[in-house]
């Protein structure tokens, strides 16, 4: 993924407020398996070139205990091509849903940080969310229209 673009803010981040609603990793999401989350490299198997590897990486993937073979297409074109049905290369990464809601969160400042170090709000109900939201976005238009 690339960088998020972003617009340079007018003003210092203590003079934002962030609204966002969060499922974070540690409390919303648990590992899973390849299967579980439909993996595409489990279903139809995947293949890794050779010659764009450092010899490292091969190693690692010949002895990572998954079923392969190697194709040899040509010069420089070896592949090693794993089968489906098993663990890809980053299945400690797959990740699934506990099901618990997400957090509705609002704290000060903005992607900068949190310069006054005040302690995030977060709200129990969504309905007390937007209610607070739509109360900072009405202030904002009410101090814009005063100049």
């Amino acid at each position: 993924m690339g960088e998020v673009f972003r617009i340079e803010p007018a003003m210092p981040p203590e003079a934002y407020k962030t609204f966002r609603i969060t499922s974070p990793l540690k409390t919303h999401m648990r590992q899973a398996t390849c299967e579980e989350i439909g993996c595409d490299q489990y279903r139809n198997g995947w293949r890794v070139h050779v010659e764009a590897l450092t010899p490292d990486v091969v190693h690692a993937a010949k002895t990572a205990g998954r079923r392969y073979r190697e194709e040899h297409l040509g010069e420089g074109q070896t592949w090693l091509v794993f089968e489906a049905g098993q663990p890809c290369f980053r299945a400690r990464q797959h990740r699934a849903p506990l099901g618990r809601p997400p957090l509705y969160v609002v704290q000060d400042g903005d992607h900068r940080g949190n310069p006054r170090g005040t302690k995030a709000r977060v709200h129990a109900r969504p309905s007390d969310w937007v209610e607070n939201f739509a109360e900072h976005q009405q202030a904002l238009a009410d101090e814009i229209k005063k100049g």
